[in-house]
């Protein structure tokens, strides 16, 4: 009785705590919240205090003062700063929380990669309760994805999905409610940004950081060399030789000889889960092809490269960006039914 009136009282959530993005869905209202999973503390009298979350934090990177550090709490998908996890996580449930004074405390249901340890989901757990949480649950993201996406992840029929996202990306087959063989590996948007980095540090002797290799990946970035339509975009860094700032002109030839490596890891991790099948559920994937969801599966081309490895039909989600939240929005919005692929790390 008590947990049915604290429903009622309080607005539930879902988070998908990203390494690039963390995006919060309330129960019955949809995505409420799209923020970077960036956080900034200040330094005073020896206490590290909030400063800045988000969008405001991001743009701090690498520009603040002595006093002031900005930087990602996550990192790989799991929690690397748990004070700065902790107070993202609880300045994210305050902004969707509008009764923050009179409604009960939320029940919370936030993803984690298939790959992480019991001593990383808990720790996941650990902030969302510090931050506020009635009770927690955690759902692996090939599951989250896989009901974002709208696969039919309750019958007894074998469905893929590629969730790639900024630290990981996660490779499931999943049937009857369950996922029968998952691999996550720590690849993912990251991983391209710091490929594209490292290319032109190596080939251009120029200094650029992780937003400029972001807007790089985005504008001309492609992983299929058909894509390439002799694209280009002016990049701006320092000289490693002379110091000074200079600018160049770089080709979308460059950006698919520079992420060959990340691009193969994911392939690679395809091809395992593949193999690794049940044949009954193979043939339902072969009729069914590969789901492509994540930040990660709008780099252009990438549905072609994994097609021409596996011979398998591959298309994009609708919404990539969100089918994550969006699948664990859909198991909070169906509690009840859904429950069972929910769990708590003891």
């Amino acid at each position: 009785m008590l947990s049915s009136i604290l429903g009622i009282l309080s607005n539930d959530i879902a988070i998908d705590l990203g390494t690039a993005n963390t995006l919060v869905y309330v129960k019955g209202k949809g995505i409420m919240l799209n923020e970077p999973s960036v956080v900034a503390l200040v330094e005073s009298k020896g206490t590290k205090l909030p400063y800045a979350f988000g969008a405001q934090a991001k743009m701090m990177l690498g520009k603040t003062p002595q006093d002031i550090t900005a930087f990602r709490p996550m990192r790989d998908g799991v929690i690397a700063d748990f004070k700065g996890a902790e107070e993202m996580i609880k300045h994210f449930i305050n902004l969707v929380h509008k009764k923050k004074t009179l409604a009960a405390k939320p029940r919370v249901i936030v993803c984690v990669p298939s790959g992480s340890t019991p001593v990383e989901r808990r720790a996941i757990q650990d902030a969302v309760e510090s931050a506020g949480a009635r009770e927690v649950y955690l759902i692996e993201e090939p599951m989250a994805a896989a009901i974002g996406g709208g696969l039919p992840v309750t019958e007894p029929t074998g469905s893929m999905v590629v969730d790639i996202g900024g630290g990981t990306t996660e490779v499931g087959v999943i049937s009857l409610g369950g996922i029968v063989h998952a691999k996550s590996i720590r690849v993912g948007g990251d991983a391209i940004d710091d490929s594209i980095i490292a290319h032109v540090k190596r080939h251009y002797n120029l200094l650029i950081g992780e937003s400029t290799s972001e807007r790089i990946k985005k504008t001309i970035g492609t992983a299929h060399e058909k894509d390439t339509y002799n694209q280009h975009i002016e990049v701006r860094g320092r000289d490693m030789i002379t110091g000074i700032p200079k600018e160049i002109l770089l080709r979308s030839e460059d950006v698919i000889e520079s992420i060959l490596d990340p691009v193969f890891q994911i392939v690679t991790a395809v091809k395992d889960v593949l193999e690794t099948a049940p044949p009954e559920l193979s043939a339902d994937i072969v009729d069914r092809g590969i789901l492509l969801t994540g930040g990660g599966a709008l780099l252009r081309g990438l549905d072609k490269v994994i097609t021409g490895a596996t011979g398998l039909n591959t298309f994009i989600a609708d919404e990539p960006l969100y089918s994550v939240v969006l699948g664990t929005g859909k198991v909070l919005d169906n509690f009840q039914e859904l429950k069972h692929v929910l769990f708590r790390q003891d």
